[in-house]
């Protein structure tokens, strides 16, 4: 499957004005529960920092294997 590009545009680079998907405030994630940014799980959509998770893991249907 091929898809047109403008002016023979291979679509490989980036153009300059665009900004990097980091700086862009729509794709920032953060704790549910605490509002942190770091140790995030967001696996199947939960965002919920690692010690909030683990708080609630029992309550959301996780469990714990020894």
């Amino acid at each position: 499957m091929t898809r047109d590009t403008p002016n023979g545009d291979s679509g490989t680079e980036e153009s300059e004005t665009e900004e990097p998907s980091d700086a862009e405030g729509d794709d920032r994630h953060v704790c549910r529960v605490t509002g942190r940014e770091q140790g995030l799980v967001g696996k199947y959509d939960i965002w919920l920092c690692r010690q909030s998770f683990r708080e609630l893991a029992p309550e959301i249907g996780f469990e714990k294997y020894e």
